[in-house]
Formats: C-alpha cells, sequence, structure tokens
C-alpha cells in the first residue's frame, strides 16, 4: 500500500482537533512529515503532542519532499497557499471556503489542470455514511419534491472541544493579521462586486461563507442525485450582526423552495442541524451532530404515507466519521484514480449561490 507524504498548512483548530490527529490515525495511508503556521505557540504545541517536525512558512515545509499538503490555514489564505502547493507539483487538500469568487476559484481549477493534480474541498459531510445512504435511498426524479428546508443553531465550537488537546497561538505577528484582514476584505468585494457594509460583510464571510456553505454544498449533492437544476434566488437575509443568514431558492420553476437558515446562538451550549426534502408523500430528515463531536452518528429519518398510515424509518449507516473518511477519499484519489468527490467545480458552485445570496440581502436593503 502506497502511503503519501504529507504536509499541514496551518495550526488552527481544525488541524489540531481533525486533520492531524486524523492523519497520524491513517498512519498506514500517510506519513506525516510536519506541520506549518507562523504561530510559534501553536506548531511547537502541535509538535510536541503529536512528534512531528513544525516550520514558520508554507515555503520550508514544501522542501521536505512532500507528496501532498492539508491546507487548514485562515480562510483568506487560501487561494495563494493552494497555487503555491499546485505549483510545487502537490495533490492538495484545502478546507473550506476554498476563495471567495469562482473567479478565483477558476484560477486553481487552470492551474490544478495544467498540474494533473488532485484537488479536493474539505466538504466532509459529502463522506458522512448517512449522507451517502441518504444520497441511495432518495426517489429516482424530483416529480413530486416540494421543498428543502436546512435549519441550523450553532453555539461554536467551545462546548464540543473542552475534552481535546488544543491551544490557540496568540503571537502570530500583527503585520500578518493585518495583511491577512486586508486580502479578505479585497477579496470579499472581488467577489461581491461592490461595496459591503459591515453586516453584510461579517455575514457573507461567517453566516454564509464559514456556515452555510457546508449545507448548501450537502444540498447541492442531493439535488444533482434528483437531477434538479440550478435555482433562482429568491430571497436573503443577514442578521443578528452576521451571526445569522437566511435564504431562498425557488426550484423547478416554483415547483419547490429551498430555505436554509444557519444562527450562531454563542452563549447556548447547543447545536441542531437539519436538512430535511419533503416529497408529496415521503420525507427524508439528516439531523447532525456538531461536527466536532467525532463518531457521532447523523440520524437518517425517511417517513412515508400510505393513505392515514404513517411510517418512519430511523437509519444509521454505521459509525465511520466523515472527516475521517474525506481524507480516505483524498489518499484514493491520488493512488488509486478514484473519483473526487469534492472538487473546486463544486466550490465555484457553491460560493456562486451564497455571493447571490449577499447580492440579494444587499437589494433588499437598499430598497428597504
Amino acid at each position: 500500500m502506497s502511503r503519501i507524504r504529507v504536509g499541514v498548512i496551518g495550526a488552527g483548530m481544525i488541524s489540531q482537533v481533525e486533520h492531524i490527529p486524523n492523519l497520524l490515525r491513517l498512519g498506514d495511508l500517510f506519513e506525516l512529515v510536519g506541520v506549518a503556521d507562523p504561530s510559534r505557540i501553536s506548531r511547537e504545541y502541535v509538535s510536541e503532542v503529536h512528534g512531528i517536525a513544525n516550520f514558520e512558512t508554507p515555503e520550508q515545509l514544501f522542501d521536505h519532499k512532500l507528496d501532498a499538503v492539508v491546507i487548514g490555514s485562515p480562510d483568506p489564505l487560501h487561494h495563494e497557499q493552494v497555487l503555491a502547493a499546485l505549483g510545487r507539483g502537490l495533490h492538495v487538500f484545502c478546507e473550506k471556503p476554498l476563495c471567495y469568487s469562482p473567479a478565483e476559484i477558476a484560477e486553481i481549477i487552470a492551474t490544478r489542470n495544467k498540474a494533473g493534480k488532485v484537488m479536493q474541498v474539505g466538504y466532509m459531510k459529502r463522506f458522512d455514511p448517512s449522507y451517502r445512504l441518504a444520497l441511495a435511498s432518495l426517489p429516482g426524479t424530483a416529480k413530486t419534491l416540494r421543498s428543502v428546508s436546512v435549519e441550523v443553531n450553532d453555539p461554536d465550537a467551545w462546548p464540543f472541544i473542552a475534552h481535546q488537546r488544543y491551544i490557540r497561538g496568540n503571537d502570530i505577528p500583527k503585520d500578518l493579521i493585518a495583511a491577512a484582514q486586508s486580502k479578505q476584505k479585497q477579496q470579499v468585494e472581488r467577489a461581491i462586486g461592490q461595496p459591503l457594509n459591515d453586516l453584510a460583510f461579517r455575514g457573507f464571510i461567517g453566516a454564509y461563507s464559514s456556515a452555510l456553505i457546508h449545507d448548501v454544498n450537502a444540498v447541492h449533492g442531493l439535488l444533482d442525485a434528483l437531477g434538479v437544476p440550478e435555482g433562482e434566488v429568491v430571497g436573503a437575509q443577514i442578521f443578528a450582526n452576521g451571526d445569522g443568514g437566511q435564504g431562498a431558492v425557488k426550484l423547478l420553476d416554483g415547483q419547490a423552495l429551498w430555505t436554509m437558515t444557519h444562527l450562531t446562538v454563542p452563549k447556548l451550549a447547543d447545536y441542531k442541524e437539519r436538512i430535511t426534502l419533503f416529497f408529496d408523500a415521503a420525507s427524508f430528515e439528516l439531523e447532525f451532530p456538531s461536527p466536532w463531536l467525532n463518531h457521532h452518528p447523523t440520524r437518517l429519518t425517511v417517513k412515508t404515507s400510505d393513505g392515514h398510515t404513517l411510517s418512519r424509518k430511523d437509519l444509521r449507516a454505521g459509525y465511520g466519521e466523515a472527516f475521517v473518511e474525506e481524507l480516505r477519499g483524498f489518499w484514493g484519489a491520488i493512488v488509486n484514480g478514484d473519483e473526487v468527490v469534492n472538487r473546486p467545480e463544486h466550490a465555484a458552485r457553491d460560493q456562486a449561490l451564497l455571493i447571490a445570496l449577499t447580492r440579494q440581502h444587499l437589494a433588499t436593503s437598499q430598497a428597504g
């Protein structure tokens, strides 16, 4: 079995809690060379806990004969780091959002094609066993689809990582922080194509591009399985100081409506995330646990009716962890030529919808 020499860029929460432990767990597939992060506190902590090398910059990590990188750095750094890694001839796994704009993603696609390397985006829900079971259980047609509903309330990670070995570095140089913030502002304004007020900016980078993006990608996969084409944004609101995002998309010329809401509730230690598809005589509901709770299975509930008789089935497809399975998928795409489940093309479609929601919010706000 071929082992992939991999490095991790970014030693923040997602890398400390998920990617680094999972790569080490998959030691028959990956040889973890080291981690790069500008925070000495974070990278040295990771080295101490896991016994791996650490580097200050991605360039230093690139020099150690890698096959691939896993990028878990701040969002505005993804574009340049993905391009740099592909330019070095490396396979790339990058956390979402890949980039804020389809134009930047198009540049990545062109570079990937030229390099001939695997480029996978970190949407782990596509690897959830219950999500995959839902795909296999859906009817073969969308003729009776009536609605798609996404509802999420999320306190963020704090209630679910207290038991994990994690440290947050507070020693990143201020000039690097300022440069990343400047990049982010420029990237967002280019993506939206117009100036944003603070509410819209916070909502786009937070509720939409950091949170709902997972559900947007998951729903796109479900709609693809049903043969449902792109819809039309008919409503959107950013609220709760940018911690809340809502959207509505008309599907199949108005036959069905896709509604979505994500709200961060910062002091309530409760997480709920549901994706529900309603048909004339059936519903399919996926209820996800907090993504930080590994091996907690997503519940798939299928309800059907035969006249007055209601049937309900709660289905579970095992205890496999989506964060682990997406890395297996990355390895399989590199070594065996397996299909890349989450390609940049998918990320471009997701971001196009989130951009359309933000523009709709701005138009509605300005009209009011």
